[in-house]
Order: structure tokens, then sequence, then C-alpha cells
């Protein structure tokens, strides 16, 4: 069955699907909304509404997803034939929900999207999670028929104003970048204007992204906010804003995200977009990135550009946080590592299968050694001064000061290492200091030094780009 799941993914992705597109679908967005509930080891998923989300701005040939990535997978099957006609993996709020302490004593209820094109016959909508051994496992499944009553194909009227940054052709052939502001006023346009060209900007001379920016279309959304801001629980800035962006996801103080999707998706069928990004309009630290799922960063800390790139990269590529020495609200320390689905980050149970092994020079040994106890004793003290400026409410220009101390050290540290600048396996990954491995000694998505992605998060971003722009 694999094996001819397979044949049909890869058929699916020849330049012939581009004619068949016309015979499956029409040119516009179907959004599946349903309710995703779970907690104390039980998981529930019940159907909201399906309705329109626009013109389809995604691939015409790509349509089955060969990458593997993502907590959960998703299937469009066509009735008629019971064959596989469309599929995306993703991640969501849910999923990481689940990984923290509450979820084993609470139950809680996530609103989520799946989006495809529109198909022009009855479809069967199935929804696949990972089990422990890394197969995808039906949850949920439901019947969509295009001419139900049920069904409706009406689209929303745009929610603010819409621009466009910079366009390289046709949505079908582009990777499509939506930007939306959050907290910004009518009179704040400019500055929301001038935000995305520095944060944009800082994002497209990034490699991979800097090769590859012909591949991309990037607009924007302005939402305009009665008062500055988004909502902070824990320092009672208190908004109301159209997307419910806001900090203190999970009860961590950097977490930004928006839980209320339904209003998020509403607002961004204004434009054409495979992919989210919010600007939050603040000072204070903060972002949060998820794969297919959004995006975020605050735009006036003194680290914004880093956020802004390094959130983007668990939202568009599904790359995995390398850190393991913050604190975090996900339940770490467990003995027991499955392998990860993220291409970034590895259990190596098996050395000789190590899934960027054909990036690894000959003289490199797996693991690959680093001074491990002494940047962690670092560390200790670094994250005890930030709690404590974080305590007092300090001033968000003396966090700044801190972050760019620790910065200075760990390039010096880290670029010193023995294997600087080599793909090996780091242990120290994901959150966990023993068991989880990173590819490289640094990388954005374990620090914030100026190195960009490592080689093997670079892959990892090109084939995304390939999935969305290639005929």
């Amino acid at each position: 069955m694999r094996v001819l799941t397979l044949i049909l993914a890869l058929l699916l992705a020849t330049p012939a699907m581009a004619a068949r597109f016309d015979e499956l679908f029409h040119d516009k967005t179907m959004r599946v909304d349903y309710f995703h509930t779970g907690g104390k080891g039980q998981e529930i998923v019940a159907l909201d509404r399906v309705v329109s989300d626009g013109p389809w701005p995604g691939s015409r040939t790509r349509l089955a997803d060969t990458s593997n990535l993502g907590k959960y997978l998703f299937e469009v099957i066509d009735r008629s034939t019971n064959q596989l006609i469309y599929s995306r993996g993703f991640a969501s709020i849910y999923s990481e929900w689940e990984t923290t302490g509450e979820a084993k004593s609470t139950s809680s209820t996530f609103h989520e999207s799946l989006r495809f094109p529109w198909p022009k016959n009855p479809v069967q909508v199935v929804l696949k999670k990972r089990d422990g051994d890394n197969a995808f496992q039906q949850i949920w499944s439901t019947l969509i028929d295009p001419a139900s009553r049920f069904v409706n194909p009406a689209d929303v009227m745009p929610a603010g104003r819409v621009f466009t940054i910079f366009e390289n052709g046709p949505a079908s052939q582009k990777v499509d970048l939506l930007i939306i502001g959050e907290g910004y006023t009518e009179a704040e346009l400019p500055k929301f204007q001038a935000d995305i060209k520095r944060l944009a900007g800082k994002l497209f001379a990034t490699e991979p992204f800097k090769s590859r920016q012909r591949d991309f279309n990037v607009r924007a959304l302005h939402l305009a906010s009665p008062r500055s801001g988004v909502h902070r629980p824990r320092t009672g800035d208190n908004r109301r804003t159209l997307t419910g962006t806001q900090y203190n996801i999970f009860d961590s103080e950097r977490y930004v995200l928006t839980l209320d999707n339904r209003s998020l998706r509403e607002v961004a069928s204004s434009a054409p977009y495979d992919f989210l990004e919010i600007l939050v309009n603040e000072k204070q630290y903060g972002g949060g990135g998820i794969f297919n799922d959004q995006a975020t960063s605050s735009v006036d800390s003194g680290f914004s550009e880093y956020v802004f790139v390094h959130e983007f990269g668990h939202h568009f590529a599904g790359l995995a946080d390398e850190y393991y020495t913050s604190d975090v609200a996900f339940d770490t320390g467990g003995s027991d590592h499955p392998e990860p689905w993220e291409e970034n980050v590895t259990a190596l149970h098996d050395p000789a299968k190590l899934k960027w092994r054909d990036l690894v020079d000959k003289d490199t040994p797996i693991p690959t050694p680093w001074k491990k106890e002494e940047f962690e004793e670092h560390q200790r003290a670094f994250q005890a001064e930030r709690r404590k400026l974080r305590a007092e409410n300090a001033p968000e220009s003396e966090m700044d000061k801190l972050f760019r101390r620790e910065l200075e050290y760990e390039t010096k540290f880290l670029g010193s290492e023995k294997y600087a600048g080599k793909v090996g396996a780091f242990e120290g990954a994901a959150y966990e200091a023993k068991g989880l491995y990173r590819p490289q000694a640094d990388c954005i998505m374990f620090t914030r030094d100026e190195v960009g992605f490592c080689r093997v998060c670079s892959r990892a971003i090109e084939r995304i780009i390939d999935q969305y722009s290639r005929q």
C-alpha cells in the first residue's frame, strides 16, 4: 500500500498534472474548519464548517506532499475513484499543547483549518497523525460534497488594505508569503511598511532565501487597530485585535501566536497565500512559528530581525528549535526519544543511518564532540539573569543588552570549536540536553548568532521552495 501511494504521489508531482488540475479542481480554495479537542489521553476532531477561501494560490502540478514533514497529514481522496488528489503535512498549536503538563490534567479545544483546491466532485478528507513509529494513522475523516447546501462557496470581503511588496510571477508558480500587521493604527501604516522592508529584507538577505528570492511573491495586509500593540497578559497591557495575536502562549512570556484561528483565516483570505507571517507592533522580545500554520515576530526589540527569520524557519520548513537551555512550556527531560520528524534534529539511534549523513565529512566523528559542559555552565548564569530581568519587568533595552553580550560570547565560543562549520551530530537540541542532536555547532535555529542557517536547514528550506515553485 505504501508503495502504491508513493507511485501515485510521484505521478501527481509531474508536469502532466497541470492539465489534470483543471479536470479535478476549480481555481479557488476550499477551507475546512474544525475543532481539535483533547487532553487526559483523548483526542477528538469535529467539523466546524466548509467555506471558500479565495482563489487557489498553490501549485497546480505538485499536489501530493512527498516531504514527510509534520506531526499531522491530511489527504483529499476523490470519491469516484478513491484516489489521492491532494495532501499536505503540517503541525498545529494542539500538537504543541499536548506536550505540555497541562494536557495531562485538563482538556482544551483549538480551532484549525485545512486548505486545498476546490474539488469539482465529492471528496473524502482524511486527517492522520504520526504514531510512535513515525507512521501516519487516521484519526478523523469527513465526506464533502462541493454542491451541498452545507458548503458555502461565497468569498468574504477583504479585511484590510492589501499591497504588494514584490511579485515575481503567478501565484501558482511562486511561494506566496502574506505578511499581516497586528497592533498598528491607521496612522502607523508607514511604520508597518518600514517594518516589512526591514524584516523581510533580513529574510531575503539570508541564504538560501537570498538566492531564491525570485521564487517568492510577498504581499502585506494592514489591519488598522484602534490602539498600538497587542495583548500582553503578564504586563497588564490588554488588547483585542482582529486576529487575536498575543504574548504568553502556554504561559511563556516570549511566545507569541494567535489561538483564534477562525479570525486569522478570515482576514488572511484577503490575499493569496501559502505561508503567513504576523508582524506584532511591540518592543517586547517575542515570536512563534508552527509548520504550515503561522509565524509571528515582534518588530521593535533589538533582535526582531533574528526572530523573524528564526520563526519563519519553523513555519516554512518545519525546522525544530535546536537550543535546549532556555525555559520552555513543554515537558522535557525524558529518557526515550523517538526519531523526530523535523529534518534538522535526530535521536541518532543508528549513526550509520543519520538522515543528513551525505553532508558529513569522513573525518568528522558521529556523535561529534564539542565543549558542551562549558557551554551549559555559561548558559545557567545567562538564563538566571534573563529570568531576573523579566521578573523585574525591566526595560526591553536591558534585555537587548543581555542578548548582545550572549551573542558576542557564543559567536566566539562556538566558532572556536574543533568542528565549527562542519556537519556532524552535536548533542543538545530540541529542548533536550541528552539524546537529541543538531547538525552543526551553530545555526540560527540554535543561537542568535549571525551565522545563518546551517547546511541541513538550508537544504530543508530549498526543498520546500521547490515544492511550491517548481513546475
